[in-house]
């Protein structure tokens, strides 16, 4: 009997630890982020050479580059500043969310009045 009593209990933790998992996922999977990249978006993407002269205030992150094609599996085609194209991993990419050198906003200045 006490065999059985030991196995109920074996078999009780092994459950609890497979409910215990699949929480800690969820709660994980919802703090997650999806990237989702198109075709002319602006990105910018992480320098992971940065590590051997590691400036303090030095940003991690270089761009903005234009998004030129997705590729399948997450790739991503990107276009530099020189119009020239290279292939990069989508995990190293962020969305740019400022403004392109392209657009400008010009105000113009009145001339002061005499009074």
């Amino acid at each position: 009997m006490n065999l059985f009593e030991l196995e109920e209990i074996r078999m009780n933790a092994y459950e609890n630890s497979l409910i215990y998992k699949m929480r800690t996922k969820a709660a994980h999977d919802k703090l997650i982020r999806l990237k989702d990249f198109k075709a002319g978006d602006s990105v910018l993407l992480y320098n992971s050479k940065l590590r051997l002269f590691p400036g303090k205030l030095r940003s991690k992150w270089a761009g903005p580059f234009k998004i030129h094609e997705v590729l399948p599996y997450g790739s991503l085609t990107l276009l530099n500043q020189e119009g020239k194209e290279f292939t990069v991993n989508g995990h190293r990419c962020k969305p740019y969310l400022g403004m392109t050198p392209t657009e400008e906003i010009i105000t113009p200045l009145q001339d002061p009045t005499p009074a």
